[in-house]
């Protein structure tokens, strides 16, 4: 069904097809969506496109390989996303949409994240197909995870709106194909300060923004350094504790003018037993306070708070059916929980029991020259042949 450990990855050529189509998140991802729902198509399948609500250039791709009885009740998602981080002002020895293969690697933007397990299963549906399948397999291809796992907070919807009742979700990330049962949730928020310009000499007469973004940065800070030092921990992860900070500030536009506008990113990432929702909450409340001091010094003076992002944590239970089932099909066995964001905690929010296993490291993601060990593709193959095997009669 597989290819042997010795020979190229039978989804090689899907792999570097789906890699130089240019699908950074700033670009459309119908390229991608396309060429895999027109393979569906010429396999005899029927996929459901369904494009962002707000943006005609994005889309979701459903496919789904029905039941030997044709039903497409239950089953199993395989679930990747189409999009991928820019390469400007990478360092690349090659063309990062020209994917090469260099001693047992396989080099390009999205090999690693995660085109690698796009490819599998694409390659792989001949085999689904013709299988004798007691459940479905649904493939799930999302738009816009790179920026906040938009498109995965729309799959769920996409799915449920289809009539689909999956009772299981693994997603392809690159995880070396261990069995990933929890991730912190990622929150991003931007906040604008809105203050009052004047010449630096008379600062009475103006509202520095900076300073009041600089506040809100100390407080931040002082949140992390308080969950650092207090927890609550999960000693599963490398960084057992809820973790934030404020990686991006752009204000002020001379020296001698007191600055009228700055804007701060900051994010939070929480381990269980810290509610994001609550702590997001807190974070508008301080803009907020300092708001009410910004208007105290001008009435013109206004902050504004925008969430981002607010991508929901993976807790799997150890000996949840999903998490054995990823083990028994060859899936690394770790306790190991991940420290990246993923779409699973939207997958298990939607009532989808919900693992990450994918090929590749999460350490080449995202870099100048990403690559795949391409013994991990042959590894995602058989992981995913012996779960057409388990899924057939």
């Amino acid at each position: 069904m597989t290819s042997a450990t010795n020979d190229l990855p039978r989804s090689l050529d899907w792999v570097i097809r789906l890699c130089s189509i240019d699908s950074t998140s700033r670009l459309s991802n119908l390229p991608v969506i396309d060429v895999v729902a027109d393979e569906a198509k010429r396999l005899g399948l029927d996929p459901k496109t369904c494009p962002r609500p707000d943006n005609p250039e994005k889309a979701n791709l459903l496919v789904t390989i029905p039941a030997a009885d044709g039903s497409t009740a239950g089953g199993v998602v395989l679930s990747g996303h189409t999009d991928v981080v820019p390469v400007d002002g990478q360092d690349w020895h090659s063309d990062p949409f020209a994917p090469e293969v260099r001693d047992g690697k396989l080099y390009g933007r999205g090999t690693c994240d995660m085109k690698g397990f796009i490819g599998v299963a694409v390659a792989l549906l001949p085999d689904m197909i013709a299988a004798d399948l007691t459940e479905p397999i649904h493939l799930a291809l999302s738009y816009d995870e790179e920026i906040g796992c938009i498109g995965g907070e729309q799959i769920v919807k996409d799915i449920a709106n289809l009539g689909l009742t999956p009772r299981a979700a693994i997603i392809g990330e690159p995880s070396s194909m261990r069995v990933i049962t929890g991730h912190k949730s990622v929150n991003l928020c931007k906040i604008t300060f809105h203050g009052r310009a004047a010449h630096s000499s008379l600062t009475s007469a103006g509202v520095n923004a900076v300073e009041y973004a600089a506040q809100f940065i100390t407080w931040v800070r002082g949140r992390a350094d308080d969950w650092k030092a207090n927890g609550p921990f999960d000693e599963a992860y490398e960084l057992p504790y809820t973790t934030s900070g404020s990686n991006m500030i752009n204000g002020g536009i001379a020296s001698n003018t007191v600055p009228e506008l700055c804007v701060v990113h900051s994010e939070f990432r929480t381990v269980p037993g810290v509610d994001q929702h609550v702590t997001m909450a807190e974070y508008e409340a301080y803009a907020r306070e300092l708001e009410v001091r910004m208007k105290a010094e001008h009435e013109s003076a206004s902050v504004d708070f925008e969430v981002l992002a607010a991508v929901p944590g993976l807790d799997t239970p150890a000996d949840a059916e999903t998490t054995s089932l990823g083990r028994e099909l060859g899936g690394v066995p770790s306790d190991d929980k991940v420290t990246y964001g993923t779409e699973a905690g939207q997958f298990s929010g939607a009532g989808m029991e919900a693992v990450v296993c994918g090929p590749g490291d999460i350490a080449q993601a995202h870099t100048a020259n990403e690559w795949i060990e391409l013994d991990q593709l042959v590894a995602c193959e058989e992981f995913v042949g012996r779960l057409i095997e388990r899924l057939s009669r």
